[in-house]
């Protein structure tokens, strides 16, 4: 990770369908969903999502597959893990002690892994 990737990053997330459709594919990890679905959850164009879901993909936040007639996204967490280190990383001037309560925070929010499978979408 360095300076570009990060500011391409931010730069993805700051748009406000972009930010929404980041955090819905983190929430539908690790399946993801359709383009349409997020489409419709959101309430955005197809074509407009679909930009969008490019932008994210260009920027390392999400992924795509072909599932039959469907492409399926889901969030990069590896990328976005990468992203927040990125940020962290030369913290409070050598002195780690100060991070120590942002990365327990991170550590403490960290989502309980879900081993439940949903079942895949026929879309």
């Amino acid at each position: 990770m360095d300076e570009f990737d990060a500011i391409e990053c931010f730069s993805a997330l700051a748009q406000q369908t972009r930010l929404a459709a980041f955090r819905l594919l983190v929430r539908h990890e690790p399946n993801g969903l359709p383009a349409g679905e997020i489409a419709r959850l959101l309430d955005v164009p197809h074509n407009t999502m679909s930009a969008h879901l490019a932008v994210l993909t260009r920027a390392g936040l999400a992924m795509s597959q072909r599932h039959s007639r469907s492409i399926v996204y889901r969030a990069d967490l590896t990328h976005m893990q990468d992203t927040v280190r990125f940020l962290v990383r030369d913290c409070c001037a050598g002195r780690p002690e100060i991070c120590e309560p942002l990365l327990d925070s991170l550590a403490e929010s960290a989502p309980a892994p879900d081993n439940r499978k949903d079942p895949p979408c026929n879309r």
